[in-house]
Protein backbone atom coordinates (compact mmCIF):
# COMPACT_ATOMS: atom_id res chain seq x y z
CA UNK A 1 0.00 0.00 0.00
CA UNK A 2 1.22 3.32 -0.92
CA UNK A 3 1.06 6.28 1.76
CA UNK A 4 1.44 9.78 1.85
CA UNK A 5 3.23 11.42 4.87
CA UNK A 6 2.60 15.18 5.36
CA UNK A 7 4.15 17.68 7.61
CA UNK A 8 3.84 21.55 8.24
CA UNK A 9 7.92 22.67 7.42
CA UNK A 10 10.49 20.92 7.70
CA UNK A 11 13.15 22.87 10.29
CA UNK A 12 16.65 22.10 10.61
CA UNK A 13 16.04 20.66 14.38
CA UNK A 14 12.49 19.94 16.36
CA UNK A 15 10.77 17.61 18.00
CA UNK A 16 8.06 17.65 15.42
CA UNK A 17 10.90 16.71 12.60
CA UNK A 18 12.01 13.93 14.57
CA UNK A 19 8.58 12.06 15.12
CA UNK A 20 8.80 12.84 10.99
CA UNK A 21 12.27 11.16 10.95
CA UNK A 22 10.75 8.43 12.70
CA UNK A 23 7.30 8.14 10.18
CA UNK A 24 9.86 7.68 7.33
CA UNK A 25 11.65 4.88 9.01
CA UNK A 26 8.62 3.69 9.82
CA UNK A 27 6.90 3.47 6.05
CA UNK A 28 9.56 4.15 4.02
CA UNK A 29 8.15 3.29 0.40
CA UNK A 30 5.82 6.41 1.35
CA UNK A 31 6.72 9.78 0.26
CA UNK A 32 6.73 13.06 2.00
CA UNK A 33 4.78 16.44 1.48
CA UNK A 34 5.45 19.85 3.28
CA UNK A 35 5.05 23.02 2.83
CA UNK A 36 8.79 23.70 2.59
CA UNK A 37 12.09 22.44 3.55
CA UNK A 38 15.21 23.95 4.75
CA UNK A 39 17.17 20.88 4.88
CA UNK A 40 16.37 19.46 1.72
CA UNK A 41 18.21 15.92 2.26
CA UNK A 42 17.34 15.11 5.72
CA UNK A 43 14.65 12.44 4.30
CA UNK A 44 15.72 9.55 1.70
CA UNK A 45 12.14 9.56 0.42
CA UNK A 46 10.50 11.16 -2.32
CA UNK A 47 9.55 15.05 -0.73
CA UNK A 48 7.36 17.61 -2.65
CA UNK A 49 7.11 21.06 -1.35
CA UNK A 50 4.28 23.81 -2.27
CA UNK A 51 4.35 27.30 -3.82
CA UNK A 52 5.25 28.52 -0.77
CA UNK A 53 8.36 27.05 -0.76
CA UNK A 54 9.27 29.30 -3.99
CA UNK A 55 8.33 32.74 -2.32
CA UNK A 56 9.57 34.85 0.86
CA UNK A 57 6.72 33.69 2.64
CA UNK A 58 8.91 30.58 3.61
CA UNK A 59 10.72 33.21 6.07
CA UNK A 60 7.91 34.38 7.74
CA UNK A 61 5.43 32.36 9.58
CA UNK A 62 3.38 34.71 10.08
CA UNK A 63 3.04 36.19 7.07
CA UNK A 64 2.38 32.76 5.02
CA UNK A 65 -0.34 31.89 7.80
CA UNK A 66 -3.61 33.31 5.79
CA UNK A 67 -2.41 31.02 2.84
CA UNK A 68 -1.83 27.73 4.47
CA UNK A 69 -5.85 26.49 4.50
CA UNK A 70 -6.21 27.06 0.92
CA UNK A 71 -2.63 25.56 0.33
CA UNK A 72 -3.00 22.04 2.11
CA UNK A 73 -6.33 21.42 -0.01
CA UNK A 74 -4.70 22.50 -3.30
CA UNK A 75 -1.61 20.33 -3.25
CA UNK A 76 -1.44 17.37 -6.24
CA UNK A 77 -0.97 13.83 -5.39
CA UNK A 78 1.93 12.72 -7.34
CA UNK A 79 0.68 8.81 -6.75
CA UNK A 80 -2.92 7.49 -6.24
CA UNK A 81 -2.03 7.29 -2.32
CA UNK A 82 -4.16 4.66 -0.41
CA UNK A 83 -3.73 6.67 2.91
CA UNK A 84 -2.44 9.93 4.50
CA UNK A 85 -0.06 10.21 7.71
CA UNK A 86 -0.40 14.19 8.44
CA UNK A 87 1.83 15.25 11.62
CA UNK A 88 0.18 18.41 12.37
CA UNK A 89 0.81 21.46 14.70
CA UNK A 90 -0.69 24.03 12.97
CA UNK A 91 -2.75 23.17 9.30
CA UNK A 92 -1.30 19.93 8.22
CA UNK A 93 -4.35 17.75 9.16
CA UNK A 94 -6.17 19.80 6.49
CA UNK A 95 -4.43 18.16 3.47
CA UNK A 96 -7.16 16.64 0.80
CA UNK A 97 -4.39 16.13 -2.33
CA UNK A 98 -6.04 16.15 -5.29
CA UNK A 99 -6.27 13.02 -7.67
CA UNK A 100 -6.33 11.18 -3.96
CA UNK A 101 -9.22 8.82 -4.06
CA UNK A 102 -11.86 10.61 -1.59
CA UNK A 103 -12.53 7.41 0.42
CA UNK A 104 -8.61 6.66 1.00
CA UNK A 105 -8.15 7.44 5.13
CA UNK A 106 -6.30 10.15 6.79
CA UNK A 107 -4.68 9.82 9.84
CA UNK A 108 -3.53 12.78 11.89
CA UNK A 109 -0.88 12.50 14.21
CA UNK A 110 -1.40 16.07 16.21
CA UNK A 111 1.56 17.83 18.67
CA UNK A 112 -0.72 20.48 19.61
CA UNK A 113 -4.28 22.15 17.82
CA UNK A 114 -2.36 25.73 17.26
CA UNK A 115 -1.61 26.89 20.66
CA UNK A 116 -1.10 30.71 18.97
CA UNK A 117 -4.79 30.61 17.66
CA UNK A 118 -6.36 28.30 20.04
CA UNK A 119 -4.62 29.14 23.13
CA UNK A 120 -2.43 32.47 22.63
CA UNK A 121 -1.86 32.91 26.41
CA UNK A 122 0.69 29.96 25.59
CA UNK A 123 2.52 31.11 23.26
CA UNK A 124 4.35 34.25 22.76
CA UNK A 125 3.09 34.42 18.69
CA UNK A 126 0.03 34.62 19.24
CA UNK A 127 0.24 37.91 20.50
CA UNK A 128 0.94 39.26 16.75
CA UNK A 129 -1.97 41.42 15.12
CA UNK A 130 -1.81 38.71 11.89
CA UNK A 131 -2.12 35.83 13.49
CA UNK A 132 -5.23 37.38 15.88
CA UNK A 133 -7.01 38.21 13.38
CA UNK A 134 -6.45 34.87 11.13
CA UNK A 135 -6.76 32.75 14.19
CA UNK A 136 -10.51 34.02 14.49
CA UNK A 137 -11.43 33.58 10.84
CA UNK A 138 -9.70 30.14 10.93
CA UNK A 139 -11.07 28.59 14.28
CA UNK A 140 -14.33 27.69 12.39
CA UNK A 141 -12.66 26.13 9.52
CA UNK A 142 -10.08 24.69 11.78
CA UNK A 143 -12.35 22.41 13.89
CA UNK A 144 -14.35 21.26 10.56
CA UNK A 145 -11.20 19.86 8.97
CA UNK A 146 -10.01 18.21 12.14
CA UNK A 147 -13.48 16.21 11.92
CA UNK A 148 -12.02 14.33 8.55
CA UNK A 149 -9.60 12.20 9.96
CA UNK A 150 -10.63 8.43 10.34
CA UNK A 151 -8.08 8.27 13.29
CA UNK A 152 -5.91 11.19 15.70
CA UNK A 153 -3.68 10.40 17.64
CA UNK A 154 -2.06 13.09 20.33
CA UNK A 155 1.25 12.99 21.84
CA UNK A 156 0.41 13.52 25.03
CA UNK A 157 -2.92 13.22 27.41
CA UNK A 158 -2.50 17.17 28.08
CA UNK A 159 -2.82 17.66 24.27
CA UNK A 160 -5.39 15.35 24.34
CA UNK A 161 -7.59 16.88 26.93
CA UNK A 162 -7.04 20.17 24.46
CA UNK A 163 -8.07 18.71 21.29
CA UNK A 164 -11.33 17.26 22.89
CA UNK A 165 -11.18 20.91 24.19
CA UNK A 166 -11.29 22.75 20.55
CA UNK A 167 -12.37 20.21 18.29
CA UNK A 168 -14.82 18.29 20.31
CA UNK A 169 -13.38 14.62 19.57
CA UNK A 170 -11.62 12.30 21.34
CA UNK A 171 -7.71 11.12 20.25
CA UNK A 172 -5.93 7.86 20.97
CA UNK A 173 -2.65 9.13 22.79
CA UNK A 174 1.27 7.36 21.03
CA UNK A 175 4.04 9.18 22.86
CA UNK A 176 6.43 11.13 20.65
CA UNK A 177 9.94 9.43 20.16
CA UNK A 178 12.90 9.73 22.24
CA UNK A 179 16.63 8.30 21.34
CA UNK A 180 16.56 7.05 24.36
CA UNK A 181 18.56 4.09 23.25
CA UNK A 182 21.40 6.01 22.02
CA UNK A 183 21.95 7.67 24.76
CA UNK A 184 21.66 5.12 27.14
CA UNK A 185 24.12 3.19 24.80
CA UNK A 186 26.98 5.69 24.74
CA UNK A 187 27.65 5.27 28.52
CA UNK A 188 29.99 7.91 29.75
CA UNK A 189 29.35 10.85 27.02
CA UNK A 190 32.67 12.65 27.62
CA UNK A 191 34.09 9.70 25.71
CA UNK A 192 32.30 11.63 22.35
CA UNK A 193 33.17 14.68 23.31
CA UNK A 194 35.69 16.70 20.46
CA UNK A 195 38.50 18.01 22.39
CA UNK A 196 37.41 21.72 22.65
CA UNK A 197 33.92 20.29 23.58
CA UNK A 198 35.86 18.29 26.58
CA UNK A 199 37.46 21.71 27.56
CA UNK A 200 34.35 23.38 27.94
CA UNK A 201 32.85 20.66 29.96
CA UNK A 202 35.35 20.83 32.55
CA UNK A 203 35.17 24.46 32.85
CA UNK A 204 31.91 24.17 33.92
CA UNK A 205 30.72 24.09 37.76
CA UNK A 206 31.54 20.74 39.33
CA UNK A 207 27.53 20.85 40.78
CA UNK A 208 25.06 22.58 38.56
CA UNK A 209 21.61 23.09 37.42
CA UNK A 210 20.93 22.61 34.00
CA UNK A 211 18.48 24.18 31.82
CA UNK A 212 18.54 23.76 28.33
CA UNK A 213 16.25 24.70 24.86
CA UNK A 214 15.71 26.88 22.70
CA UNK A 215 16.68 30.54 24.17
CA UNK A 216 12.94 31.64 23.70
CA UNK A 217 10.87 33.44 26.43
CA UNK A 218 8.00 30.87 26.49
CA UNK A 219 10.65 28.09 27.42
CA UNK A 220 11.29 30.62 30.67
CA UNK A 221 14.88 29.96 30.65
CA UNK A 222 15.01 32.87 33.69
CA UNK A 223 13.57 30.79 36.18
CA UNK A 224 16.28 27.86 36.10
CA UNK A 225 18.64 30.85 37.14
CA UNK A 226 15.99 31.61 40.11
CA UNK A 227 16.26 28.09 40.79
CA UNK A 228 20.09 28.59 41.02
CA UNK A 229 19.71 31.30 43.45
CA UNK A 230 17.18 29.28 45.24
CA UNK A 231 19.54 26.80 46.38
CA UNK A 232 23.07 28.67 45.55
CA UNK A 233 23.43 26.50 42.89
CA UNK A 234 25.78 27.35 39.81
CA UNK A 235 23.33 27.34 36.69
CA UNK A 236 24.19 26.36 33.00
CA UNK A 237 22.25 27.18 30.29
CA UNK A 238 22.17 24.96 27.03
CA UNK A 239 21.09 26.37 23.59
CA UNK A 240 20.76 29.48 21.21
CA UNK A 241 18.02 31.77 20.72
CA UNK A 242 17.02 35.28 20.26
CA UNK A 243 16.47 35.44 24.20
CA UNK A 244 20.52 35.06 24.70
CA UNK A 245 21.06 38.89 25.12
CA UNK A 246 17.92 38.95 28.03
CA UNK A 247 19.15 35.84 29.39
CA UNK A 248 22.37 37.31 29.54
CA UNK A 249 21.74 40.64 31.12
CA UNK A 250 20.09 38.38 33.91
CA UNK A 251 22.70 36.23 34.22
CA UNK A 252 24.75 39.48 34.43
CA UNK A 253 23.38 40.05 38.05
CA UNK A 254 22.15 36.84 39.12
CA UNK A 255 24.04 35.95 42.77
CA UNK A 256 25.11 32.56 41.52
CA UNK A 257 27.53 31.46 38.42
CA UNK A 258 25.59 30.98 35.34
CA UNK A 259 27.01 29.96 31.91
CA UNK A 260 26.03 29.40 28.58
CA UNK A 261 27.09 26.88 25.95
CA UNK A 262 25.86 27.83 22.51
CA UNK A 263 24.67 25.41 19.98
CA UNK A 264 25.56 22.02 21.83
CA UNK A 265 26.07 19.26 19.82
CA UNK A 266 23.97 16.06 20.80
CA UNK A 267 27.05 14.23 22.57
CA UNK A 268 27.76 17.08 24.52
CA UNK A 269 24.10 18.27 25.53
CA UNK A 270 23.85 14.19 26.70
CA UNK A 271 27.26 14.89 28.66
CA UNK A 272 25.69 17.91 30.10
CA UNK A 273 22.45 15.86 31.29
CA UNK A 274 25.42 13.44 32.73
CA UNK A 275 27.15 16.19 34.85
CA UNK A 276 24.01 18.41 35.79
CA UNK A 277 22.48 17.69 39.70
CA UNK A 278 18.86 18.14 38.23
CA UNK A 279 17.35 19.40 34.68
CA UNK A 280 15.12 22.11 35.69
CA UNK A 281 12.65 22.02 32.58
CA UNK A 282 10.32 25.65 33.48
CA UNK A 283 8.19 25.26 30.16
CA UNK A 284 4.57 24.37 29.91
CA UNK A 285 5.24 21.99 27.15
CA UNK A 286 2.39 19.11 24.96
CA UNK A 287 5.12 16.85 26.07
CA UNK A 288 8.55 17.71 26.32
CA UNK A 289 11.36 15.43 24.92
CA UNK A 290 14.16 17.43 27.14
CA UNK A 291 13.24 15.53 30.00
CA UNK A 292 12.46 12.27 29.22
CA UNK A 293 16.75 12.88 27.20
CA UNK A 294 17.56 13.68 30.54
CA UNK A 295 16.53 10.41 32.35
CA UNK A 296 17.72 8.18 29.78
CA UNK A 297 20.77 10.05 30.90
CA UNK A 298 19.98 9.43 34.49
CA UNK A 299 19.60 12.57 36.01
CA UNK A 300 16.18 13.83 37.51
CA UNK A 301 14.06 16.60 36.50
CA UNK A 302 11.86 19.20 37.83
CA UNK A 303 8.90 20.20 35.62
CA UNK A 304 5.92 22.15 35.75
CA UNK A 305 2.61 20.78 37.72
CA UNK A 306 0.89 21.80 34.41
CA UNK A 307 1.57 20.27 30.54
CA UNK A 308 2.95 17.00 29.41
CA UNK A 309 6.55 16.89 30.73
CA UNK A 310 4.34 15.64 33.92
CA UNK A 311 3.54 12.12 32.10
CA UNK A 312 6.59 11.51 31.58
CA UNK A 313 8.17 11.99 34.84
CA UNK A 314 5.43 10.18 36.65
CA UNK A 315 5.50 7.19 34.23
CA UNK A 316 9.19 7.08 34.72
CA UNK A 317 9.40 8.05 38.62
CA UNK A 318 11.92 9.98 37.63
CA UNK A 319 11.20 13.82 38.71
CA UNK A 320 9.44 16.12 40.68
CA UNK A 321 6.77 18.81 39.66
CA UNK A 322 6.31 22.38 40.71
CA UNK A 323 3.32 25.17 40.88
CA UNK A 324 4.50 28.26 38.83
CA UNK A 325 4.81 30.88 39.73
CA UNK A 326 5.21 29.11 43.31
CA UNK A 327 8.71 29.83 44.38
CA UNK A 328 9.48 26.09 45.97
CA UNK A 329 13.11 25.69 43.86
CA UNK A 330 14.70 24.00 47.34
CA UNK A 331 11.89 22.10 48.63
CA UNK A 332 11.77 20.27 44.94
CA UNK A 333 15.47 20.46 44.60
CA UNK A 334 15.74 18.78 47.67
CA UNK A 335 13.17 16.26 47.21
CA UNK A 336 15.07 14.98 43.46
CA UNK A 337 17.52 14.20 45.64
CA UNK A 338 15.68 11.26 47.61
CA UNK A 339 14.49 9.88 44.62
CA UNK A 340 15.17 6.47 43.52
CA UNK A 341 17.51 7.08 40.09
CA UNK A 342 18.56 3.12 40.11
CA UNK A 343 17.22 1.75 36.51
CA UNK A 344 15.97 5.28 35.85
CA UNK A 345 16.90 5.06 32.26
CA UNK A 346 15.50 2.05 31.69
CA UNK A 347 12.26 3.41 32.94
CA UNK A 348 12.92 6.43 30.20
CA UNK A 349 13.09 3.82 27.65
CA UNK A 350 9.50 3.57 27.93
CA UNK A 351 9.74 6.66 25.47
CA UNK A 352 11.83 5.03 22.81
CA UNK A 353 12.09 5.39 18.95
CA UNK A 354 11.47 1.51 18.72
CA UNK A 355 8.19 1.74 20.98
CA UNK A 356 7.00 4.81 18.64
CA UNK A 357 7.61 2.68 15.66
CA UNK A 358 5.77 -0.09 16.46
CA UNK A 359 2.60 1.56 17.72
CA UNK A 360 2.72 3.85 14.99
CA UNK A 361 2.46 1.05 12.59
CA UNK A 362 0.13 -0.61 13.70
CA UNK A 363 -2.17 2.56 14.25
CA UNK A 364 -2.25 2.80 10.96
CA UNK A 365 -2.55 -0.58 9.84
CA UNK A 366 -5.37 -1.42 11.77
CA UNK A 367 -7.07 1.84 10.96
CA UNK A 368 -6.49 1.28 7.19
CA UNK A 369 -8.60 -2.08 7.61
CA UNK A 370 -11.55 -0.65 9.50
Amino acid sequence: MSGLIVHEWVASAGGSENVVDQFVRTFPDADLQVLWTDDPDRYPVKTYETWLARTPLRRSKALSLPFLPATWRSVKAHRNYDWILASSHLFAHHVRPRGVDANAPKFSYIHTPARYIWEPDLDHRGSNALVRFAGSAFKPIDKRRAQESVRMAANSEFTRERIGRVWDRDADVIYPPVDTDRIIAGGDWRDHLSGEELTQLESLPDDFLLGASRFVSYKRLDLVIEAGEATGTPVVLAGRGPDYESLKARADVANVPVSFVISPSDALLYALYQRARVLIFPAIEDFGIMPVEAMAAGTPVVVPTVGGAVESVSAAAGGVTIELPARRWREAIDETSRLDLNNLALRASLFSTTRFRNEMANWVRTGSTR
